[in-house]
């Protein structure tokens, strides 16, 4: 059963429109694991989206990065479905920890990773996006870490999961339109190094803050 003291805090959880798909779709015959697993097809449709880019031409130069950008969004709705349909809908499940934090882990790489292989015309690309993603994935690891030993759930940024799919999202939106302004690629290659600091500052800042909990725990 999923812990509700883990949860990322997210002010849309109380939106009316999260609240009807929640319940629509705990009326279904859907798991919150089925739904957990859907937000990885989806980040490897964005993959798959932005690995082709370097190879299109006309009108597929500005369709996969907006593919690409709908499915990164499609991916954080099933993140954000799973939970509710879990706690909400009242279908938590023994393994639903495994499967909440497991499939964001491979979600992560893919889309991270594919925007390196994008990008065959920028020097390093596919170092700094591999570099970016083992940072991202270090952010939940620290997490998880921090509360195996007793320190409260950490959610904080500056580069926690919505910030880099938000900053990803958007960075294919714009490179959508690129060429009729620059090379395209510059946003992608930029959001990479943006991912790259922002998460290792993060991991940082996760592991001080657990750090000054359990020793302030432990002086008590």
């Amino acid at each position: 059963m999923e812990d509700k003291s883990s949860r990322r805090p997210l002010k849309v959880r109380s939106s009316t429109y999260a609240q009807r798909v929640a319940k629509w779709l705990s009326n279904k015959n859907i798991t919150p694991n089925t739904i957990s697993l859907l937000s990885v097809l989806f980040a490897a449709c964005s993959a798959i989206c932005l690995v082709l880019l370097p190879l299109s031409s006309g009108p597929l130069i500005w369709l996969l990065p907006l593919l690409a950008a709908t499915c990164i969004q499609f991916r954080l709705l099933c993140n954000l479905f799973d939970g509710m349909v879990a706690m909400e809908g009242g279908k938590s499940t023994a393994s639903g920890e495994l499967f909440n934090d497991m499939p964001d882990r491979f979600a992560d790489a893919f889309v991270i990773v594919a925007v390196g292989y994008a990008l065959p015309q920028f020097s390093y690309a596919v170092d700094i996006a591999w570099c970016a993603a083992i940072l991202a994935i270090m952010t939940a690891y620290v997490r998880t870490l921090a509360t195996s030993t007793g320190a409260p759930a950490n959610f904080c940024g500056p580069m926690a999961k919505q910030h880099r799919m938000a900053l990803l999202t958007f960075a294919c939106i714009f490179t959508a339109i690129e060429p009729l302004f620059w090379q395209q690629g510059a946003v992608l290659y930029t959001s990479l190094l943006i991912i790259s600091v922002g998460s290792f500052i993060t991991v940082c800042k996760r592991a001080i803050l657990a750090y000054q909990y359990l020793e302030d725990k432990h002086d008590v």
